[in-house]
């Protein structure tokens, strides 16, 4: 698996993201995954061989199971299959998704299925979550009665904020954020059914939305991924403990766990953390998908 710091091509770029290059054509947009990766809102100075392809991969899975439940922005999951990219073959093979370019929402629509990382914290404040009132005595990772809508701000520098479905309906209009709600609790627990028949549980997931010209409500960026998401395998799962992660937060755990004070550039990954994100966003990818990275 060769690794990606950044696409380099011929074309407009639109932006670039924690992750991933977007190149504006027209009215598309060339969206490529590298293989960096961040955490706690920064992009660390280490790549994670292959992972560019393995989101890419995974995010077109979800995005063509999921199509009968929301719309998406993919034009093409194989864009340099397509005449105009195929000389640019080497930089976008299964890295690259082709877009439609809509107007995206500034919120994270996030759905909690168990209490754990920032939702523990706020629990354990408020006894709620985005203002969603939770039981007394739940255990850190700990089942919630059910799903919860627990949306965010999107900041383009700085932290995300939790909000309240309330304050999202402020922003959005009533109708809009109820739409982003529903669509997304629905995704969530189609996914999550999905994942659980293959051992794993999706513990949390955000979605990111657009509208399209015809003012259709649409799921962007990419859903269901080890960045977006929260994966444990259900063998491992016991009430009140969380299970070794296949996904962004093993990346987290270890810089939680050494001197780094999160306020200042973050360090390198050792080798070993590297080598064992790799081969974990591998493994959820050819449990869930069926096919080899």
């Amino acid at each position: 698996m060769s690794s990606l710091e950044r696409a380099v091509l011929p074309f407009e770029l639109f932006k670039r993201g924690k992750v991933r290059d977007v190149f504006r054509i027209g009215d598309r947009l060339l969206i490529v995954s590298s293989d960096r990766i961040s955490a706690f809102d920064y992009v660390l100075p280490s790549l994670i061989p292959g992972k560019g392809r393995i989101l890419n991969r995974i995010a077109a899975f979800w995005f063509e199971r999921t199509r009968d439940i929301v719309p998406n922005h993919v034009i093409s999951a194989e864009p340099e299959t397509m005449p105009e990219f195929r000389g640019h073959a080497a930089v976008l093979e299964k890295r690259a998704l082709l877009a439609r370019r809509l107007d995206a929402f500034p919120v994270e629509a996030i759905v909690r299925g168990y209490i754990v990382g920032s939702g523990w914290n706020a629990y354990q404040k408020d006894g709620a979550i985005c203002g969603v009132p939770l039981p007394a005595g739940l255990r850190f990772a700990d089942p919630l009665p059910e799903p919860i809508f627990t949306p965010t701000t999107k900041a383009e520098k700085g932290h995300d904020e939790n909000i309240t479905f309330a304050q999202l309906a402020d922003r959005l209009g009533g109708e809009t954020a109820g739409r982003i709600r529903d669509l997304s609790l629905r995704l969530f627990a189609a996914a999550g059914a999905y994942a659980l028949e293959r051992g794993i549980i999706i513990a949390d997931s955000k979605f990111e939305f657009g509208r399209d010209e015809k003012g259709e409500i649409v799921v962007i960026d990419e859903i269901f991924t080890p960045d977006s998401s929260r994966f444990w395998k259900r063998d491992e799962y016991r009430p009140g403990h969380e299970p070794p992660p296949f996904d962004k937060q093993y990346v987290r755990n270890h810089l939680l766990a050494s001197s780094w004070d999160r306020a200042s550039a973050p360090p390198p990954l050792p080798a070993e953390v590297i080598g064992a994100t790799a081969a974990k966003y591998g493994e959820i990818f050819r449990i869930l998908t069926g096919q080899q990275p």
